[in-house]
Parts: C-alpha cells; sequence; structure tokens
C-alpha cells in the first residue's frame, strides 16, 4: 500500500509538473517582444553566444556567476542592469555583491555589440541572454528571450544589501521575496536549482559548521561525512567550495538529491526539504530530470521579465558600468 501511495503520490506530482511547464510560459502575456531586435541588431544572440563560448572555455566558472549575476540584477529595482553600474554607493559595492563575478564579460560582449550594433542594445538585455547562454554551456537548457528592457540609472547598495538572499534566509522568507517579484513557490524551487552547479566561499556557510544559532556545534542537518570534508575544505573564510559537491560541473538534478542526503551547503538550500511547501518538489524533481529543465527554462523567463516600473523610462547605455552622460 505504500509502494502504491508513493506512486500515485509521484504520479500527480508528475501531471501538476507538466500542466506547469505549460503554463510557466505565458507567452501571450509578455510585455517584451521576441523580435525587438530583429531588423536593428539580428546579430545579437550569435555576438552573446560566441563570446559566451569564448570566456567560458577560458573559465568553466564564469557560467554560473553570470547566472548569479542575472538573479541580483532582477530581484533589485527588476532586470535593468543596475548591478552593472559602478559607482560609490551603487549596488555593486553592496555587502551582497562583493563576491559577484562576470561583469568583464558583459563588458566585453557590449563593446562587440556597440561595434556591430551601436546605440541599439540595452546592458540589461545583454546580460539576460548571457545568463540564458551561459546555462546553455554547461549543459542547461535553452529558452528563447524576449527582449526590450531599459538600462536603469539609479542603483543603490542599500537596496541589494535589503533584498538579495544571503544564504540564511527561512523559506518563508524566500517565498515573500518571490512572491513581491510575481515569482511563486514552484520557481523558488526550479531556480534554487542553479545551485547545481558553481561554487561560493567558505564564509558563507561556515557558521553552519562551529557554531549554528549559538550552539558551538554544527548544524544536526549535515551529513556527517559532508561535514567532515566541509571542516577540512573551510579552514578559511576566502575558500571557495561547490554549491553541488556530487557533480559540481554538470547541470542536472544531482542538487535536489543532496538535499534529500543533508547535503545542501547553504542553509537556504537545505531547508527547502524541510518546509512541507517545497518538500514534495524536491523530492519530485530527484527523478524528473527533462521535468527540472523545462521548468528551469520557465522560471528563468520570468525571472527575466520582472520590470520595476521606476525603471520603464531608462536608457541604452554606451557603456554598461555608468550612466550615459546628458545629451548622449
Amino acid at each position: 500500500m505504500k509502494s502504491f501511495s508513493s506512486t500515485a503520490t509521484l504520479l500527480s506530482l508528475t501531471a501538476f509538473f507538466l500542466v506547469a511547464v505549460v503554463s510557466a510560459f505565458p507567452f501571450d502575456d509578455i510585455d517584451l517582444p521576441f523580435d525587438y531586435y530583429s531588423l536593428s541588431c539580428p546579430k545579437l544572440e550569435e555576438i552573446v553566444h560566441n563570446k559566451m563560448e569564448e570566456w567560458v572555455k577560458k573559465d568553466y566558472t564564469l557560467a554560473p556567476a553570470l547566472m548569479r549575476l542575472h538573479f541580483h540584477d532582477c530581484v533589485v529595482r527588476g532586470c535593468d542592469a543596475s548591478i552593472l553600474l559602478d559607482h560609490e554607493g551603487s549596488e555593486k559595492s553592496a555587502k551582497a555583491s562583493k563576491t559577484l563575478r562576470g561583469f568583464e564579460v558583459i563588458e566585453d560582449i557590449k563593446r562587440e555589440v556597440e561595434r556591430v550594433c551601436p546605440r541599439t542594445v540595452s546592458c540589461a538585455d545583454i546580460l539576460t541572454v548571457a545568463a540564458r547562454d551561459a546555462t546553455l554551456a554547461v549543459g542547461g537548457p535553452f529558452w528563447m528571450v524576449p527582449y526590450g528592457r531599459k538600462d536603469g540609472t539609479v542603483s543603490y547598495a542599500k537596496e541589494a544589501d535589503q533584498l538579495v538572499p544571503t544564504g540564511h534566509e527561512v523559506v518563508t522568507d524566500l517565498l515573500e521575496l518571490f512572491q513581491s517579484k510575481g515569482l511563486n513557490v514552484l520557481d523558488l524551487v526550479v531556480l534554487s536549482g542553479a545551485h547545481t552547479i558553481g561554487r561560493t566561499t567558505c564564509e558563507s556557510m561556515q557558521y553552519r559548521l562551529y557554531n549554528y544559532n549559538g550552539t558551538r556545534k554544527s548544524d544536526s542537518r549535515l551529513d556527517h561525512l559532508y561535514l567532515n570534508y566541509l571542516e577540512r575544505k573551510c579552514r578559511w573564510a576566502s575558500e571557495y567550495v561547490d554549491l553541488d559537491a556530487v557533480t559540481p560541473k554538470k547541470f542536472d538534478v544531482q542538487y535536489y538529491k543532496n538535499l534529500q542526503k543533508g547535503m545542501g551547503l547553504l542553509l537556504t538550500d537545505q531547508l527547502l526539504y524541510s518546509d512541507p511547501r517545497t518538500a514534495p518538489i524536491v523530492t519530485a524533481l530527484t527523478t524528473q530530470s527533462d521535468v527540472f529543465e523545462n521548468l528551469f527554462a520557465a522560471s528563468m523567463v520570468k525571472l527575466g521579465n520582472i520590470q520595476d516600473y521606476l525603471s520603464v523610462d531608462g536608457e541604452v547605455r554606451l557603456s554598461c558600468a555608468s550612466v550615459n552622460s546628458p545629451g548622449y
């Protein structure tokens, strides 16, 4: 009876996911068009794809870094490239941004795009499609990117520090953030799956090893063998550690399997398996590779469509690191 019940539950969740995959692409409701640059810059995607291949070939870790850079951009003021502005007090200077990487990749792409299509393509659109091609470069899914975002002219470090998750939050905090951006619980679990690749500094999780919640002990949710590994690996806060200890360079569902084993590196990852709102989705995705990829593509489209009303009247920057001069 238990086996039958488990199978029925899995089938039910699979059916739910199939419906979600279809409904998660609300193409009729997307304000941004797919053909925005079809006449003004038809080679945009070719340029971005070729540049991403060059950069990722030199440094594989830039792929997950650019996916993370895109997320940081979109959760603060929408996807307006405000994270790329480089001035005193900007989002880039925030504590939440200190380990972000990939800025030089976007600037490199922007220079080439400006050479071919001057004053046409926004940095926000470049970062969005670069995140898609970064995913492709590590074996992830393809999705069509709608275009027409404008570059914001405002960027505040304090907003990034208030909004961007640090890895210490509980699931309710994450859900509230996602819902405020038009995303839902499924998007939260699926986009967290980006942690199937990439790495983070030990500083972000050392408290789980030595003094969790002030107990002077480790987090009891950590698998003991994994804990032993992390204690050896993370003696220094500046050291890097893979988010997925099993298949760190493969875009797959191992991330979700790790959560079942107590091998979620960040607390925000591990809590997805213990919260009743997210745990069933985690469990189902461990055996649904194709569904995960389709859902990931759908959730990335939704993430890339977050638009802040304050950024609607933006600009197309000449350099992604600074706003245009008056009269540009």
